[in-house]
């Protein structure tokens, strides 16, 4: 009998992250999510996954107190022992996010150190300190952005750290494959969520403008990227490694 696969979602309680932790446990993967603020949204995301007979748990997880994340991965540990009868995780996603809109010449250091933890710092060692949870066959999915090839104005800061992303992607991938595990990727087009407060689900014009630059005349759902990300959790997946999957409808 094979091993039940365990998949980490950070910032799985609404969005993107709570689209891939459904389509996650559809591919019968058992799922724990993280969240900041969205306590109640993240026991709702649980319930519906326990709904369909997977396993799932949520934990606390604050992406900017970077001291913290030896005391989450400690919890980690105990929740997989205690409520999973298992030791290892089997899919990382590292999906937690903040999105602000600031002009460059606003942006201060305090925003940066904020920006810098959440999105590169904290996903950088945070993966390293699980890294001994993985066995061989493990997969680890980054999800960056659009915004690395095309230009958003006020995003220069979230844009480069998306960037860092995809470089600290493949040299995962590179060091990482002596242990078998893989490492890539996902870069999601402009997609209608409470991402940046909804920016694009709440300005009609924003939606109409960046779904007329895809070949498909739409802006992206949760569903277009979690079927994706869930499927890079299988082993159907199991050759692609070192990528930036551009998940966008073919934006121009």
């Amino acid at each position: 009998m094979s091993k039940q696969k365990i998949a980490l979602i950070t910032g799985g309680s609404r969005g993107l992250g709570k689209d891939m932790a459904m389509q996650i446990a559809n591919k019968g993967i058992d799922v724990i999510i993280t969240y900041k603020t969205k306590e109640a949204e993240a026991n709702e995301v649980v319930n519906a996954i326990r709904s369909t007979g997977r396993k799932a748990a949520a934990l606390f997880l604050d992406m900017n107190a970077f001291n913290e994340l030896d005391a989450f991965v400690t919890g980690l540990r105990n929740l997989l022992t205690q409520e999973f009868n298992a030791e290892n995780l089997d899919c990382l996603i590292n999906n937690a996010g903040m999105g602000s809109t600031v002009p460059f010449e606003a942006v201060t250091e305090t925003m940066f150190n904020e920006f810098l933890n959440v999105h590169y710092k904290s996903v950088f060692f945070l993966t390293q300190k699980i890294i001994p949870l993985m066995p061989s066959g493990a997969t680890i999915i980054n999800i960056s952005s659009s915004t690395t090839a095309y230009f958003v104005p006020g995003y220069s800061v979230y844009a480069s750290l998306k960037g860092a992303i995809e470089i600290f992607t493949k040299y995962l991938a590179f060091e990482l494959g002596k242990k078998g595990i893989r490492a890539n990727a996902v870069a999601p087009g402009p997609v209608e969520t409470d991402f940046n407060n909804a920016a694009i689900r709440n300005n009609p014009d924003r939606k109409k403008y960046l779904g007329s630059l895809s070949p498909l005349n739409r802006v992206g759902q949760a569903d277009d990227i979690g079927s994706v990300v869930a499927f890079l959790c299988t082993e159907e997946a199991k050759w692609i490694n070192g990528q930036v999957v551009k998940v966008n409808g073919g934006l121009v």
